[in-house]
C-alpha cells in the first residue's frame, strides 16, 4: 500500500501547506508516517461495523459526485486485506457512482463511527460488477431480489482522521443497546408494585 500523504499531498496541497504554515509539521509527518501493508484489525473491525459509508467518484468530465451508502450492519464485507466489497441494490436507478467508476475507477471513501468518534479515510481502485460472479456474491451476502451488481474496492492507502468536530449521534440499534437494561429494570420494578399496591398517604391517616 501507499502512504495517505503521498497521494493526498500533491504540490498544490504542499504549496498551500506552506503558505498556512503547516507544511513543516506534515514533512515531519510523512517521513515517519509508517506505510501500512494492508488493512490491519483495526480497519477491519471498523469497516465491518458500519452501517453506512460516502463514497467520492469522478466523471470523465472530471466533476466530483459523492454518494451516501447505508444498509445493516457489516453490510460491507473485508474480502482480503487490501480489498473490501458490498452488493449494490436497486435504489433511484441514476447509476452515477457506477459510471464514474467505468471511466475513472479512484475513488476515495470515508466511515464515520459516530458514537465512537472515529473516522477511516480510504483510496482505492474500484470495480462495478454489472453481474456479479456467484462466488463473489456469496462471499459479499448478497442473495436477495433487490441485488443490482456489486462494487469492490481494491484499497490503495488509508488513514485515520481525528475526532475533532464528529458530534455523536446514535442509531435507534444504539440507543436499544444502551437503554435495554434500564427499560427490564423499570418493567421489573412496574411488575413489583403491581403485585404489592401501595396505601396512599390520606388512606393512612384515616385509619389512624
Amino acid at each position: 500500500m501507499e502512504k495517505y500523504f503521498d497521494i493526498a499531498f500533491t504540490p498544490p496541497v504542499t504549496e498551500l501547506q506552506t503558505l498556512k504554515g503547516a507544511r513543516e509539521h506534515y514533512s515531519r509527518a510523512a517521513e515517519t508516517w509508517p506505510n501500512p501493508i494492508g488493512l490491519d484489525t483495526g480497519e477491519i473491525g471498523h469497516i465491518q461495523a458500519a452501517d453506512s459509508f460516502y463514497m467520492a467518484s469522478v466523471s470523465d468530465t472530471e466533476w466530483p459526485y459523492v454518494q451516501h451508502r447505508g444498509g445493516s450492519r457489516g453490510f460491507v464485507k473485508v474480502i482480503d486485506d487490501h480489498t473490501i466489497g458490498w452488493v449494490e441494490r436497486l435504489g433511484n436507478r441514476q447509476y452515477v457512482s457506477a459510471g464514474n467508476i467505468a471511466a475513472n475507477n479512484k475513488v476515495a471513501i470515508i466511515i464515520v463511527d459516530y458514537p465512537s468518534r472515529t473516522r477511516l479515510k480510504l483510496f482505492g481502485l474500484a470495480t462495478h460488477h454489472l453481474e456479479p460472479p456467484s462466488d463473489l456474491i456469496d462471499t459479499l451476502g448478497g442473495n436477495d431480489t433487490r441485488r443490482d451488481g456489486a462494487i469492490t474496492v481494491d484499497v490503495v492507502s488509508f488513514d485515520w482522521n481525528c475526532p475533532k468536530f464528529i458530534t455523536p449521534r446514535f442509531t435507534q440499534e444504539h440507543v436499544d443497546a444502551l437503554t435495554g437494561p434500564l427499560r427490564q429494570h423499570i418493567r421489573e420494578l412496574e411488575a413489583e408494585l403491581e403485585g404489592h399496591p401501595q396505601t396512599s398517604t390520606h388512606e393512612e391517616g384515616a385509619k389512624q
